[in-house]
């Protein structure tokens, strides 16, 4: 339950960071306004605080297995909200992002 745990907040900091920064994105570089933006600021706000709710208690760990969350979830949300189409070296390097984000966030310690 504590790994499903861990791997929902991951998901859910990733939607809120990357969706976030893409609202700001949108809002800036797209020309969509001011609301845009102040979506994207809110939602980077709510990032900050998911983290908080890991099981792990050890920040650095937290955000570093996390880092691998969002190089994957970064080229997903690409995909899904701008049509892009990441080449076999995009998904290599997210799959071993994703494998780091494994060893270091569950590897049995003692």
């Amino acid at each position: 339950m504590t790994v499903l745990r861990s791997l929902l907040l991951f998901a859910l900091a990733a939607v809120a960071e990357i969706g976030g920064a893409w609202l700001v994105w949108q809002g800036f570089r797209e020309n969509r306004g001011l609301w845009w933006i102040a979506g994207g600021l809110i939602a980077l706000g709510a990032y900050g605080f998911v983290a908080t709710f890991q099981p792990d208690p050890n920040f650095g760990r937290v955000l570093a297995a996390y880092g691998g969350v969002f190089v994957a979830g970064s080229l997903a949300w690409g995909v899904v909200m701008d049509g892009f189409r990441p080449d076999r070296w995009d998904l290599t390097g997210a799959a071993v992002c994703l494998l780091g984000v494994a060893i270091i966030m569950y590897a049995p310690r003692g």
